[in-house]
């Protein structure tokens, strides 16, 4: 399995301050039972950590002209026509993809085109799949123009355990699906606001897989 680069540092220190721990407990322990119960517990903690910043190979091989692919594993927990009032200023189609502790946490380009806009704002770390979530919890926007100027928004939302977002998309870039837009570290969300005459691909409460499954496709 591949471990993803948001997480080198973040496992290296997991690993240290395990070993510290269990080394330092085997040697005060009085009972061999107390020090073999640490041992599987911090097994089990440290599989948890690696297993969060795993880094599957993810390629979609269809066609992406006119479609727009999931930019998170997840599930989807709002579908619905809301105004958008940080940039667009106008109503636009939102679909929110909520990122358990067991999804995997790489944030996918969802369309093709140019980066014309890039901010982040900071704000809560409320639970991610609460409807405010969206403009109040600290958060990163990237809006993505494509070549007939329709233009797609995707806002990265950290949960109430997330205390970071790495967005690897900058204003001025190139994009396009199969590229990595960002990682959010222990529970998120992503939003998408699309054109008000996208053709939803999915419901409410369906399981979607990061640059794999179309969520809309675009007239």
């Amino acid at each position: 399995m591949k471990i993803h680069k948001e997480g080198y540092r973040i496992i290296l220190v997991v690993f240290i301050l395990l070993s510290i721990l269990n080394v330092g407990l085997y040697f005060l322990a009085f009972k061999l039972l107390v020090f073999g119960l640490l041992l599987v517990v911090s097994l089990i903690i440290f599989c948890i950590v690696v297993q969060f910043f795993r880094s599957p190979r993810c390629f979609f091989s269809g066609d992406t002209s006119n479609i727009v692919v999931s930019p998170a594993n997840g599930r989807v927990v709002v579908i619905e026509e809301v105004f958008e009032p940080e940039y667009f200023q106008e109503k636009r189609l939102q679909i929110s993809i909520f990122m358990s502790l067991t999804d995997v946490h790489i944030n996918w380009i969802p369309v093709n085109g140019k980066v014309v806009h890039y901010s982040h704002q900071k704000g809560r770390f409320r639970a991610a799949y609460l409807p405010k979530s969206s403009m109040e919890n600290e958060r990163s926007t990237v809006v993505i123009e494509r070549s007939n100027g329709d233009q797609i928004m995707v806002r990265q939302i950290a949960g109430a355990m997330a205390k970071r977002i790495v967005t690897y998309a900058k204003e001025g870039d190139t994009c396009s699906i199969n590229k990595q837009l960002g990682f959010i570290k222990f529970g998120s969300r992503v939003d998408l606001f699309l054109p008000l005459d996208a053709e939803i691909e999915v419901e409410l409460d369906q399981k979607v897989y990061g640059n794999n499954d179309v969520i809309a496709k675009l007239k």
